[in-house]
C-alpha cells in the first residue's frame, strides 16, 4: 500500500479569493475562517474574499490567512471519501504550522494567534526597506553559499533550499544586490527579486526569536498524531519542547525543503498531496528526484 504525506504551502502562494475553488465546502471554509476572525479581532475571510491585496500582502494578515486555507484543505480532502491517510506531513515555512494544526499538535486558535505574532516579530526585527529576498536560479548550492560569502557589505544567506538549482537568499538589501551580482557572475540562468517586506530565515531575525520562543511557551501543544518532518533540520521531533526549539530555530534558519522531501523517501513515502492554494510545493517537489505519485 503506498504512503502518503500531506504538505502545505506557506507565503507566496495568497491571492485574493484564493478560496473560491471549494464553492461546494463553503460552510467548512467560513467556519474555519470564523473561528480565526475571532481570534484575531478582525474579519479575515473578508480580505481573503475581497482584498484589498496589498493589506492581505502583510505578512501579519498573510500568516494566518494561509494557515486557515490549508487547514480548511485538509478538513475538506480528508473528509472524501477513499482519500488515503497522512503517513507524514510537512510545511514550508509558514506551512509548518499549518501542518502542526493539521495533526492535533496545536489549536487553531492559538495557532492563528500564533502565527499573526510570529508576522509582527519577523515584520518588526527589519525595517521596511533594509531587507531583500532574491531567488537564484540555476546554480548549485554550493555556489549560491559562495555568492553570499564574497559579498563584505552587509547580512546575506542562503535561506531556502526548495529544488535543485532554485535557492532563495535574503539579508540586508545592498547585501542581497551584491550577492545576485556574485550570483551571475558565477553564471545563474536567472535572478530574481522577491516582492516581500521581510528577509525570512536568515539571521536578521534572531532578535524576534527569543521573543517568539516566549509565545511558544504559553500555548499548549501535543505530540502530533501524524509525525511531522520539520524545515530546520529535516527530521521529525521526539518531544514537544523539540517542537517549540524547532519553531523558533526556523525563524532564522534555512527552510531545507529539498532534504525534506528525501526524508521522506527516505521513510517510504510514495505520494505527496499539496493542501492549500497553489501548487507551489508541487511543483518544487517535481524538481527533485522524486518517482512518487504527486496530487494536488
Amino acid at each position: 500500500m503506498t504512503k502518503y504525506a500531506y504538505v502545505f504551502p506557506g507565503q507566496g502562494s495568497q491571492s485574493v479569493g484564493m478560496m473560491t475553488a471549494w464553492d461546494d465546502h463553503q460552510a467548512t471554509v467560513i467556519d474555519i475562517f470564523e473561528q480565526a476572525s475571532s481570534s484575531l479581532g478582525y474579519d479575515l475571510w473578508a480580505l481573503v474574499s475581497e482584498g484589498p491585496e496589498e493589506q492581505l500582502n502583510n505578512t501579519m494578515v498573510t500568516q494566518p490567512a494561509m494557515l486557515c486555507a490549508g487547514v480548511a484543505c485538509w478538513r475538506i480532502a480528508s473528509a472524501q471519501a477513499g482519500m488515503p491517510a497522512a503517513t507524514l506531513m510537512a510545511g514550508h515555512s509558514l506551512g509548518e504550522y499549518t501542518a502542526l494544526v493539521c495533526a492535533g499538535s496545536l489549536d487553531l486558535a492559538d495557532a492563528v494567534r500564533l502565527v499573526a505574532r510570529r508576522g509582527e516579530l519577523m515584520q518588526n526585527a527589519v525595517a521596511a526597506g533594509e531587507g531583500a529576498m532574491a531567488a537564484i536560479i540555476g546554480l548549485d548550492d554550493e555556489d549560491v553559499i559562495k555568492a553570499c560569502s564574497l559579498v563584505d557589505c552587509g547580512v546575506v544567506e542562503a535561506v531556502n533550499f526548495n529544488a535543485p538549482g532554485q535557492v532563495v537568499i535574503a539579508g540586508e538589501t545592498a547585501a542581497v544586490d551584491a550577492a545576485r551580482e556574485q550570483a551571475r557572475a558565477l553564471g545563474a540562468r536567472l535572478v530574481r527579486e522577491l516582492p516581500v517586506s521581510v528577509p525570512c530565515h536568515c539571521s536578521l531575525l534572531k532578535s524576534g526569536a527569543q521573543l517568539l520562543a516566549e509565545e511558544l511557551d504559553s500555548i499548549t501543544i501535543e505530540m502530533p498524531r501524524v509525525p511531522i518532518i520539520h524545515n530546520q533540520s529535516a527530521t521529525i521531533a521526539d518531544s514537544v519542547d523539540e517542537i517549540r526549539e524547532k519553531l523558533q530555530l526556523q525563524l532564522y534558519q534555512p527552510v531545507k525543503w529539498v532534504a525534506s522531501v528525501n526524508s521522506m523517501q527516505q521513510q517510504g513515502v510514495g505520494g505527496l498531496i499539496e493542501c492549500g492554494p497553489g501548487k507551489v510545493l508541487t511543483g518544487l517537489t517535481r524538481r527533485i528526484d522524486w518517482p512518487a505519485r504527486i496530487n494536488q
